[in-house]
């Protein structure tokens, strides 16, 4: 089952306007006053992943963010989460590392890192923002479905902390050369979309409430290091991408073979985004909530059915 995102249009019309650079056009009977550039204060910033805590793309996000003037602390995995979703412990005890200053490597899912991150690393005083990423490899489809990248910043959305999902692919299998080189173009832009976001937040929330961003960076040239040909609102493509394929070995368990079988992107999302060279910008919400066509056609089905 797909996430649905169910977003109001005056979010669209933020996404939109934060990353073109243009606020939509209103009537006005005279022009508006030059104002001075609005300077805005370096933001605290929860850093996790589902690649692990050492894994290229979060230190590199590490590195510029911290650059950018940031206050950056990662509290990410202790080992690879890749496809945890939004799962969460209900073990006991959870062990934790403390390698280095500003690292903190939680042996769980992503959103066990990000439970602790914000209730003892930031001491129940939460970070401006969550990033999660950069993955290694999108997030796009049903991909996103189940991702650690995506399931991470889900929980700080449940918590009430805007966030970001931040990956780096194209749609085909990643190569681990020409990926890792993506990162660089993967984090200067989320500097950028940060530095906008926080411009335009004027010491407000950086996004609605409950509201996040989950971003893909397609993977340009034959070094990985071009630039995006355009950035895109998007929304999640329903397919599933990959598919399971199972076969009998006869012994009471079966081989497991999981395949690609990435159809054409449904227009206007995020595969045909990233198929097409740009960077998706989907807004997503933390719930399974559908719209109005879905609950009325619900309530229709439903209609004269007792206990």
């Amino acid at each position: 089952m797909s996430r649905k995102r169910v977003l109001p249009p005056a979010l669209l019309i933020l996404c939109t306007t934060a990353l073109s650079g243009t606020a939509p056009a209103i009537a006005s009977p005279r022009p508006a006053p030059v104002t001075a550039p609005v300077t805005a204060p370096p933001l605290r910033i929860l850093l996790t992943n589902d690649d692990g805590y050492d894994a290229p793309g979060i230190r590199k996000a590490f590195a510029r963010l911290t650059a950018a003037g940031h206050d950056v602390t990662i509290v990410a995995p202790l080992t690879n989460q890749s496809g945890t979703g939004t799962k969460t412990t209900n073990a006991p005890s959870i062990r934790v590392e403390h390698p280095e200053p500003k690292v903190w490597a939680v042996d769980g899912t992503p959103g066990d890192s990000v439970a602790f991150g914000l209730s003892e690393v930031f001491g129940g005083r939460a970070p401006d923002l969550v990033v999660s990423g950069t993955n290694y490899g999108p997030n796009v489809a049903g991909l996103a479905t189940h991702s650690g990248t995506v399931g991470g910043a889900v929980a700080a959305l449940e918590s009430g902390v805007p966030a970001i999902a931040l990956s780096t692919g194209g749609l085909a299998a990643p190569d681990p050369v020409t990926t890792v080189n993506a990162m660089d173009p993967t984090v200067d832009f989320a500097v950028r979309l940060i530095d906008r976001l926080r411009v335009r937040a004027r010491s407000g929330p950086l996004l609605p409430e409950g509201v996040g961003l989950n971003v893909n960076h397609p993977v340009v040239g034959a070094d990985g290091r071009g630039a995006a040909s355009g950035v895109a609102v998007t929304f999640q493509d329903p397919q599933p991408v990959l598919a399971a394929d199972f076969t009998d070995s006869g012994d009471g368990t079966w081989k497991v073979e999981v395949r690609p079988g990435l159809r054409p992107g449904a227009r206007g999302g995020d595969v045909e985004a990233v198929g097409a060279g740009r960077i998706a910008v989907s807004p997503m919400n933390a719930d399974w909530n559908t719209g109005p066509v879905e609950r009325s056609m619900t309530s229709a089905l439903i209609a004269g059915l007792r206990p």
